[in-house]
């Protein structure tokens, strides 16, 4: 009685030794360190590791170690102090204008154990510090895009049902107005409208040959919110692009979203990774039109003055053909017949309809295509390629005229990732420092130590040798929540800690039901193997119930809750897992290995 088979004894041997093994990359900690990443076109490479390391070497700062990894070049240093001497140092060395230099935390787990899958655990924003953005969505910029919308579709609507007009714009306070050729072609083109543009409300202008046009309401409310969901997940995009571990990404109120990047020292490097959308702009070259007039400050009413990448200036037509709002895949490559690096594009169905309109009518004239991108806070805009259209173009095409492969890369990462549907301004900025982080572990840990501690010394004294049983699945408890929590790359954070000292109660709760339940049976005379087989076998339905009610209860704090009480929940739950087992299965295994098919008069209980 009271006997495993060997199966079942190297079963909780090897999850005891895999939950060592990954939980073992947390006592490495994290080295401060200077990350490297280059700006547009630039190399990442061994030149470059050799600049900043002679750089360094000639400041008279010693690093830990400089490696690149992931196209990124990573330099460790040994204490922050070190960091901070040498930041300026590498930023001269490989000039700000070509290479981004941020601060970061590189883990110190060693390769071997990498390489088998042990990572460190994520800490949350409290714990280990970083940054927190609430950012604003600009609802008049929606608006604007809404009206600057519909003038482009009443354009080619009007071109298609031959109303002539002689001028098609936006009202500073929103709406539309059109002035038509006559009264003839106003009620002409207010029967287009009406039948082909619901959303639009029209009424009479200033004159018999004006009319106003306004976006119900009703629309502008829907696309206000689709503007903030999509800003939502073009951020979430861009962050997991970028590889920023377990961020927080949420809407708060109508039009305002609180992003918290945990880990990220430099508010600089945050905002550069917010800011780091890109899209495109397919316009067609003004053909007719002066450049150097335009230069000089008579660009024409229809048209936009450009620059292109060898700063040499441009007109293009202010109708947009098509924007990157309708770029569902975007992969970097090679173009066969020239050898130089190319973007080739994929639209959806609606994109690919009003791409193929568009280029239609324009075969033979040449087209540009314009990059967007957000530095610092506003838009900068250039042309990266102009060519001819010899063909009706559809669902996918490519672009040429990127000066490297990188860039090319780059340029397909950020629009896989989708373009801002609405422009967002940073509102409040809050850095977390990782000595907070530290003073917060620090307190948790504590409340851990001291918490097990006490629950450790009370089952020792009570329950003698079957006390320190459970005082061992307890420590070996611990061990698997770090090693699921790593395992999981699930973020720890400070009511996640409380979590864990929650845990720890309710592990040896049911350690404290069986033991008393084996108590029972010995009083009423039963044999010291019969009280330990039926004092497992009988308390089991209780703890089970006790565990799957709190589980519930921890699955429904994470299905609805936000932030910290989530955190809660996930380590509550996988306490719950690991506490089972451990409780049950482990004691049990510890305690048939000293009492099992033995001849025993008494236990140490």
């Amino acid at each position: 009685m009271n006997r495993y088979p060997l199966w079942r004894y190297l079963l909780v041997a090897l999850v005891i030794a895999a939950g060592v093994l990954y939980a073992l990359p947390n006592i490495y900690g994290s080295d401060p360190a200077l990350q490297v990443s280059a700006r547009r076109g630039q190399a990442v490479d061994e030149a470059l590791r050799a600049r900043v390391e002679a750089a360094l070497d000639e400041a008279g700062v010693t690093p830990k170690r400089i490696a690149l990894e992931q196209n990124r070049l990573l330099v460790r240093f040994d204490d922050t102090e070190a960091r901070i001497a040498a930041r300026g140092v590498v930023e001269q060395a490989v000039g700000e204008q070509d290479y981004i230099v941020a601060l970061n935390l590189a883990s110190a787990t060693p390769g071997w154990l990498r390489a088998l899958g042990g990572e460190q655990m994520y800490m949350g924003l409290d714990l280990r510090g970083g940054v927190h953005f609430l950012m604003e969505v600009d609802m008049d910029a929606v608006r604007v895009q809404t009206d600057e919308r519909f003038i482009s579709e009443l354009r080619t609507a009007f071109r298609e049902k031959k109303v002539r007009y002689r001028a098609l714009t936006r009202r500073a306070e929103g709406g539309i107005d059109v002035e038509f050729l006559n009264a003839e072609m106003k009620a002409r083109g207010a029967d287009v409208v009406g039948a082909d543009f619901p959303d639009l409300s029209s009424s009479d202008g200033a004159s018999d040959s004006e009319l106003t046009l306004t976006v119900n309401e009703q629309l502008m409310e829907e696309t206000r919110r689709t503007a903030v969901k999509q800003n939502l997940t073009t951020l979430r995009n861009r962050v997991n692009e970028f590889g920023v571990a377990e961020p927080v990404i949420q809407q708060q109120g109508e039009d305002r979203i609180v992003v918290q990047l945990p880990g990220v020292e430099d508010t600089a490097e945050a905002k550069k990774i917010l800011g780091a959308t890109a899209t495109l702009e397919f316009r067609m070259v003004d053909t007719t039109g002066d450049v150097q007039a335009a230069v000089g400050g008579r660009v024409p009413l229809a048209s936009k003055l450009y620059k292109d990448r060898d700063g040499n200036p441009l007109l293009l037509e202010k109708r947009v053909m098509l924007t990157g709002e309708y770029i569902i895949d975007a992969a970097s490559g090679i173009e066969q017949q020239t050898g130089s690096p190319a973007v080739f594009i994929t639209l959806d169905g609606k994109g690919a309809r009003i791409f193929s309109r568009a280029t239609r009518e324009e075969v033979g004239n040449p087209m540009g295509v314009v990059y967007i991108e957000q530095r610092k806070g506003r838009a900068v805009e250039e042309v990266i390629n102009v060519a001819t259209i010899r063909d009706e173009l559809g669902k996918r095409f490519q672009i040429t005229g990127l000066d490297t492969t990188e860039e090319a890369r780059t340029l397909a990462l950020l629009l896989r990732a989708g373009a801002l549907a609405a422009p967002i301004e940073i509102v409040e900025e809050r850095t977390v420092g990782p000595s907070l982080g530290q003073d917060n572990i620090d307190m948790g840990v504590r409340s851990v130590i001291i918490g097990m501690a006490a629950v450790l010394v009370f089952m020792a004294l009570y329950y003698k040798v079957f006390g320190l049983v459970a005082n061992v699945a307890l420590l070996l408890n611990l061990v698997l929540i770090v090693a699921l929590l790593s395992l999981l790359q699930a973020t720890l954070t400070l009511p996640g800690i409380a979590g864990i000292v929650l845990t720890v109660g309710m592990a040896v709760d049911a350690n404290v039901l069986i033991f008393e339940r084996i108590r029972e049976e010995l009083a009423i005379g039963n044999s010291p193997q019969m009280s330990i087989n039926a004092g497992y076998d009988k308390a089991f339905s209780t703890i089970a119930d006790a565990n799957v009610t709190t589980l519930i209860a921890a699955i429904v704090l994470f299905s609805f809750g936000t932030g910290p009480i989530k955190g809660f929940a996930v380590t509550l739950s996988l306490g719950i897992a690991t506490s089972m087992f451990t409780a049950i299965t482990g004691t049990r295994a510890i305690v048939n290995l000293i009492y099992g098919g033995r001849r025993v008069s008494k236990l140490s209980i």
